[in-house]
């Protein structure tokens, strides 16, 4: 690994498999409803956006303030869900660089397809605390894209 210019190497290595789904189901909890799910996302411990350049299926680093924020409990994978959406989480394995620095790395890209995220899309995250951050995608028009919580009342 230290080859590979990966410093620390949290999250690198480990959990192999993490990420093949496109789509993994959230596990069940007694208590969660739309309303759980909005109080949730008014409880979030820290927002940021990434407007993704270059090539979308990258790595993606997250920005500095973030890895900061999560200095003392540096998280080797993350789960993120779609906003408004608590039907599928897509499990993010993390690494650090030498330099501190923090990426999103295996599933990212099976994110990043099944999303068909391009140049110059704008994606909103919420930290929610321990693994879990929630994702809004905008696209270069910076509109927002629904996945799931779409109507299909509109093909019948």
């Amino acid at each position: 690994m230290a080859g590979r210019g990966i410093g620390r190497g949290r999250g690198s290595g480990r959990g192999r498999g993490r990420g093949r789904a496109a789509c993994l189901p959230s596990p069940a909890t007694p208590s969660s409803s739309s309303s759980d799910l909005q109080e949730e996302e008014r409880e979030l411990l820290f927002e940021f956006a990434v407007v993704l350049k270059g090539d979308p299926l990258g790595i993606q680093r997250l920005p500095d303030k973030f890895v900061v924020f999560v200095a003392d409990n540096e998280p080797a994978a993350l789960h993120l869900r779609e906003a408004d959406c608590d039907c599928c989480r897509w499990p993010m394995d993390v690494f650090f660089d030498r330099r501190g620095k923090m990426y999103l790395h295996t599933g990212w890209e099976k994110f990043a397809r099944y999303h068909d995220l391009e140049a110059a899309c704008v994606l909103t995250f919420s930290y929610l605390g321990g693994a879990d951050m929630s994702v809004k995608v905008f696209d270069e028009t910076h509109c927002r894209r629904h996945y799931h919580n779409d109507t299909d009342e509109e093909d019948d």
